[in-house]
């Protein structure tokens, strides 16, 4: 279980480097809109491929940003049924899931996916919009994004494992405990501010 573990660490590693870069892109897109804005109401020019890079980025944000919403736990849950219930059934309700719902899909998503990537990058598929972009980085997004949240649930599913043998932490209070340890720094450097 130890190797099992450091894998798990090593693909939190990879989510959190992945979902807090996509957090940039979030400002990309608002200064892109911003831009386009101010030049066609200003200058009356612009373009579409503008429009779809804010797009893009936005796809991107949701996509790659998938697995880093599972570590945080900051996925959508049932609390009103979930908090009636004790962490180790929530944990194994999470692993069923894991295991029946979110590998299969994400399995299914990149199975699905990767030929429209693959026609769309040997065709060199254009938008339709004029003056607008290629579309493989795009379709692209969608493979790399569920197998990134594959990756993820792997490691999730490591985790409520060795909780449930006593062997970790559990997983559904950590990413709480992360968030209430960086709002401590966070108002303890406001304080320090403020002397």
């Amino acid at each position: 279980m130890g190797n099992l573990l450091r894998l798990s660490r090593l693909i939190d590693g990879l989510t959190r480097i992945v979902g807090k870069s996509t957090m940039w892109f979030v400002l990309a897109a608002t200064l892109i809109s911003a831009t386009n804005a101010i030049a066609r109401k200003v200058f009356n020019i612009g373009s579409n491929a503008y429009l779809e890079i804010q797009w893009y980025l936005f796809a991107a944000v949701f996509l790659l940003g998938a697995g880093y919403a599972f570590l945080q736990n900051a996925h959508v849950r049932i609390d009103v049924l979930a908090s009636r219930l004790s962490m180790r059934t929530r944990n194994i309700i999470d692993i069923v899931g894991i295991v029946l719902f979110m590998l299969p899909m994400c399995w299914f998503m990149i199975e699905f996916s990767w030929p429209l990537v693959k026609n769309a990058y040997l065709s060199n598929e254009m938008s339709s919009n004029a003056g607008g972009l290629i579309r493989w980085p795009v379709y692209a997004l969608v493979p790399a994004g569920f197998a990134l949240l594959g990756l993820q649930a792997i490691s999730e599913l490591i985790k409520r494992v060795a909780f449930l043998r006593g062997l970790a932490p559990n997983p559904l209070l950590a990413a709480v405990d992360e968030v209430a340890d960086a709002t401590e720094i966070a108002l303890a450097s406001v304080s320090e501010t403020r002397k």
